[in-house]
């Protein structure tokens, strides 16, 4: 094994780690997430910028100001930890990776609404829903749900796990802290509205830059692990994903959401309603099928699947370039 390996081959050790720290607690209330840190910063700067005129540059100067925060203040926590001992550091930098990954939160979210599906408790299924989408679900039937959990994990695959693995490879807890930040700056103020219609412009725009590989690359994984995977359509999935992934109004959303729902041989996609308001969205995939419970279930497998392959070429690709 060479010199030019070993740096490559722990840090390989430690995204996995990451990813294992993540299966086995996901986020624990009790412990400080960087998210949370995150978050109010973005609140304060939000309340003292978003005012008067030229909202589209004081955007621009939010999106600066927590990015280079965040870049630097975790470079220096990793600087410090390594100085102190490099078993601290390669701590930290478990840490910190394993905050910005939610396999283990979004699959529970998932199952949280499964069961009482199964269990014919439809009311705690919509409450449940109602926890992890935007959409009103008081009134959904049971075939609505699933699709709304469905499309919630197809969908949060890229932001809550891929996509923070690839910037991750790139570069370490400081990048994916910096991927992380723009994720919550676009959740945070990234909306069209009139409060942050130009404020959060900026925000928006460079969520959907950070995600459009990573958004691509997920549809590719989860079309490779359909292979593995028993009762995948997986000519499908590739079809589907190459004619409707594009209708989506998010430009990275729909890939990953297209893919699932050919290789399950369902639609997604159709009527929201949002605080009482009708939103028609583009269907995706054909209706080959009734959607039925197991559908979640199946999803999850694919989020697995999508992950795993996705981590698997990035560690071979990683080796390969060093």
């Amino acid at each position: 094994m060479g010199m030019v390996q070993e740096p490559t081959i722990m840090f390989c050790t430690i995204l996995f780690a990451a990813i294992v720290l993540d299966l086995l607690i996901g986020d624990p209330r009790w412990f400080p997430h960087p998210v949370v840190l995150i978050g109010k910063l973005i609140t304060y700067l939000e309340k003292s910028w978003n005012r008067g005129k030229g909202r589209v540059w004081k955007g621009i100067c939010l999106c600066g100001t927590v990015i280079l925060l965040v870049f630097f203040l975790t470079l220096s926590l990793v600087y410090l930890a390594y100085q102190l001992h490099p078993f601290a550091g390669i701590f930290i930098q478990i840490y910190l990776i394993s905050t910005t990954i939610a396999i283990k939160g979004l699959s529970a979210a998932a199952k949280e609404v499964l069961v009482p599906i199964e269990n014919g408790n439809i009311t705690e299924a919509r409450d449940k829903l109602s926890m992890i989408v935007g959409r009103d679900t008081e009134h959904l039937p049971e075939n609505e749900i699933v699709r709304g959990t469905v499309e919630t994990v197809a969908e949060n695959t890229v932001d809550g796990i891929t996509a923070p693995l690839f910037w991750a490879f790139i570069g370490g807890a400081p990048l994916v802290m910096v991927y992380r930040a723009i994720n919550t700056l676009d959740s945070m103020v990234g909306h069209k509205n009139e409060r942050f219609n130009q404020f959060g412009w900026a925000s928006a725009r460079l969520d959907d830059l950070v995600n459009w590989i990573p958004a691509r690359l997920t549809a590719l994984s989860m079309w490779l692990a359909a292979y593995f995977i028993k009762g995948s359509n997986y000519r499908n999935g590739w079809k589907t994903t190459w004619r409707d992934a594009r209708k989506h109004p998010s430009p990275n959303s729909g890939w990953s959401e297209a893919m699932v729902a050919g290789l399950l041989g369902i639609q997604l996609g159709g009527i929201n309603y949002y605080q009482g308001r009708k939103s028609v969205r583009a269907q995706m995939g054909a209706p080959l099928r009734k959607m039925v419970s197991s559908d979640i279930e199946k999803t999850i497998r694919y989020m697995h699947g999508g992950w795993i392959v996705f981590f698997i070429c990035g560690v071979s690709l990683l080796l390969l370039v060093k």
